[in-house]
């Protein structure tokens, strides 16, 4: 009897066949919690800090429940950072290259994926070491490519290499479409084909169904890429336009500009909650982005097989 009792709490708490136990079932829930928390602290403090006003800035007993929902801060930011017209050049620098971007790469990773191709493997190594060769040893022939063409300045320096399969980290999303045009069954093709269908039929009709997984994976980590990109952005747009990001990287001087030290009272003064509502700004458009777009994302990575970048 005892070790009937014994085997039952055994099962109970560790399970058995195909049924989980307590205890691991408390150890993954704990695991999964610790590193969600490691995850979500920054933007959590963030997003508190930036609700914060200057005398619960000063208080040191305030730390994660603000006594009032302060918006003074977003005001300030929004001001500096230049908003509106900011991001619609954020937009514009990062969903344009974006959209050029997947589709060449749809090309040529169809391409590569069924077709017998002279050279194949030194195309391989020549796209891939577009993305191991850091774009810091490319920089300068690239500058002085654009500036003799008169690109310099102007979205069309982030448009041309789109088109030609050199924009940010395209490699990878060749990668992703090859990856997923390769598992295209052969008899779906060569049954296009009994009926007439042309190449361009086949890779619309046929191929581009199967990869909508690929294009929304692509599309959103290409947009955040863009997005996030300062360095590039700043040498070959030469201050054409301005970024989200470029802007927050100013955002000091910029504050310290539109409101002068001399001008404005101690509670009108650069701080942290100013800095974190301005962050907050610059990445609010991506989070909104993912909410809308998650379930289609989370289900694009799991039929993708891509673990993230």
């Amino acid at each position: 009897m005892r070790r009937l009792q014994f085997d039952y709490l055994r099962r109970v708490a560790w399970g058995a066949h195909n049924r989980t136990g307590i205890i691991p079932t408390v150890l993954l829930y704990a695991v999964l919690i610790a590193i969600g928390f490691v995850y979500l602290y920054p933007l959590l403090f963030m997003a508190i800090t930036s609700f914060k006003s200057p005398d619960d800035l000063l208080n040191p007993m305030v730390q994660w429940v603000p006594t009032e929902l302060y918006l003074g801060n977003y005001q300030k930011a929004y001001r500096v950072l230049n908003y509106l017209d900011t991001l619609r050049s954020t937009i514009v620098v990062s969903v344009a290259p974006t959209a050029l971007q997947v589709v060449v790469c749809a090309l040529v990773g169809y391409g590569l994926a069924r077709y017998r191709l002279w050279g194949k493997p030194l195309l391989f190594a020549l796209i891939f070491a577009t993305f191991v060769i850091p774009p810091q040893n490319t920089i300068i022939p690239q500058m002085l490519n654009y500036r003799y063409l008169n690109l310099l300045g102007t979205i069309w320096a982030l448009l041309i290499p789109a088109v030609f399969g050199q924009g940010f980290k395209s490699a990878i999303f060749i990668l992703i479409f090859y990856q997923n045009f390769l598992s295209l069954p052969r008899a779906l093709e060569e049954a296009a084909r009994l009926d007439g269908a042309s190449d361009f039929t086949v890779f619309w009709r046929i191929a581009l169904p199967g990869a909508v997984p690929a294009f929304i994976v692509s599309f959103i980590f290409s947009v955040v890429w863009y997005w996030n990109e300062t360095y590039l952005t700043t040498v070959f747009l030469e201050g054409g336009m301005q970024t989200l990001p470029m802007q927050l990287a100013k955002f000091t001087q910029a504050y310290e500009n539109l409101y002068p030290a001399s001008m404005v009272n101690i509670f009108d003064r650069l701080n942290e909650a100013v800095k974190m509502s301005g962050t907050f700004l610059t990445i609010l458009p991506l989070l909104v982005m993912y909410f809308i777009l998650q379930r289609w994302f989370v289900e694009s990575i799991e039929r993708s097989g891509l673990a993230g970048e």
